[in-house]
């Protein structure tokens, strides 16, 4: 579960490995991998809005979709050399992450510890569902806030 947090640790700090991806191919993965998150994430927000009718079973196999994406290793999205100072264009991953590798870590570990909790909540009604959305939506945003450009 923690290895989506470890492991963006461990490849934000290596020094310099052999890929076997083009910079820019590991942007576009990385891209991919929070599109995912945000396709999940788009479900559980429309319910917590009233923008969709709220369904216990969607909303939790969002949510361990959601769950499920915490343990992918990522350490291969986080190769040094692909912010967007590298790959103007390319991505919106700001080069702060891997100059605030604590700071990063931190807001990850938010990250998790929001899904945790919306797992446990999301197929028990709308009211309890809302505010897990809320706070996992605010730790979405804590960190684009400091390490995502608002264009590419």
């Amino acid at each position: 579960m923690r290895h989506l947090l470890l492991t963006t640790i461990i490849a934000a700090t290596a020094a310099t490995g052999a890929f076997a991806q083009s910079a820019s191919d590991v942007a576009k993965a990385r891209r991919a991998f929070y599109t995912l998150v945000g396709f999940e994430m788009a479900t559980l927000g429309g319910m917590a809005q009233g923008k969709i009718d709220y369904d216990a079973d969607a909303a939790s196999a969002a949510a361990k979709d959601i769950m499920t994406l915490t343990g992918y290793t990522t350490a291969d999205l986080f190769a040094p050399n692909t912010s967007n100072d590298d790959l103007l264009g390319e991505t919106r991953a700001k080069a702060d992450i891997w100059a605030d590798m604590d700071g990063f870590k931190e807001k990850g570990m938010a990250f998790y510890q929001a899904v945790v909790e919306l797992n446990e909540v999301a197929g028990g009604g709308l009211e309890a569902l809302q505010p897990a959305v809320g706070k996992l939506g605010g730790t979405c945003k804590a960190c684009h806030d400091d390490y995502r450009a608002k264009d590419f």
